[in-house]
Formats: structure tokens, C-alpha cells, sequence
């Protein structure tokens, strides 16, 4: 599990270091976005993914490890709007933006701690194509949530729909940095 801890905390620096770089190109641009929007671009990515894992010829050169990446990233501007609300105008400076975003990230991967040592680290034996359905999977749901207006009966909410594919998503780097 230490070594669990130390390889999540090396991925969310690199994810980190894009977002805050990406604030101070576009500063809190993205606060505007609502929630289905910000879900269709995490969709996106994932869908970007599969096509990767299923087809041989790539024409973009960007692989795998960049659109998990921005899952991460999405997922927790996500959790931030879940939190704040969306905005008219960007109201966040950077060191706002970074805060929130460190805080997310912690909820986030302390959620992950406690989730590993129940399943004794299962995903370790999973496929990078098999977290990748499970985030799609995932996808699917938060956007039947939003279709129903954030209501459910039974099922956790968006925000644990998001913490759990920023997870996958970094188990999936894990392995990628791992091969």
C-alpha cells in the first residue's frame, strides 16, 4: 500500500503541474462550464481511450497516457463545480484554483486508501482496457444522473461517480508507467 500511495502522489503531481500550468495560460476559464459539459469532455477523452486500446493506426500522435491525464483533471474541476457552482465570468485565481484542486485530490485519494485495503489492491491484476470500460461505465451513470436531474434512489452520487474515475484513471497510469 506504501508503494500504492507514493505512485498515486508521483501521477496527481504530473496532473497537478498541467493544470496549474493550464491556469496560468487560461486562468479559471473552465468555471463556466456546467456539469453535463464538463461530463461530455471527460467522455470524450475515455471514448478517445478505447478507440486507442481497439484500433491499430493512430492519427493523432497523443497516446493513452495524455487523456487519462485530463480525466483526472476534468473529474476534479467537476468535483470543484459540484462544490462552488458554475459562474458567469472566471472567478478563481490560481491560487485559489490550486487550493481547491489539492483538497479534491486529497478527499479523493483517501477514498481510494480506504477502498484498497478492503479489495487488497485488485486493481493491480486489472487491464488498463478493463478501467478504462469501468470509467465509460461510470460515464454512462453521472450523465443518467444529470438527465435525471441529480436524483437517485439507491445509487451514490456524482461526486463519488467522479472520485472513482479519477482512481481508475490513476491506476491505469500506474500500470502504463509500470510496462
Amino acid at each position: 500500500m506504501q508503494d500504492t500511495s507514493k505512485q498515486y502522489d508521483e501521477v496527481i503531481s504530473k496532473c497537478r503541474d498541467l493544470f496549474v500550468n493550464k491556469m496560468k495560460d487560461y486562468g479559471s476559464a473552465w468555471r463556466i462550464l456546467r456539469l453535463p459539459s464538463l461530463t461530455d469532455q471527460i467522455f470524450i477523452k475515455a471514448q478517445r481511450i478505447r478507440g486507442l486500446q481497439q484500433n491499430n493506426e493512430r492519427k493523432v500522435d497523443e497516446g493513452e497516457v495524455s487523456e487519462f491525464i485530463g480525466i483526472i483533471n476534468y473529474c476534479t474541476m467537476a468535483l470543484i463545480q459540484l462544490d462552488k457552482g458554475v459562474v458567469e465570468q472566471p472567478d478563481l485565481s490560481l491560487e485559489e484554483a490550486t487550493e481547491l484542486y489539492d483538497q479534491k485530490v486529497a478527499v479523493t485519494k483517501q477514498l481510494m486508501m480506504d477502498k484498497n485495503h478492503d479489495y487488497g489492491e485488485a486493481w493491480r491484476d486489472m487491464r488498463v482496457s478493463s478501467l478504462t470500460d469501468l470509467i465509460l461505465q461510470k460515464l454512462l451513470r453521472v450523465k443518467q444522473i444529470e438527465d435525471n436531474a441529480g436524483k437517485t434512489l439507491v445509487s451514490e452520487g456524482i461526486d463519488a461517480n467522479y472520485q472513482d474515475m479519477i482512481n481508475y484513471s490513476v491506476f491505469a497510469l500506474i500500470h502504463l508507467n509500470e510496462a
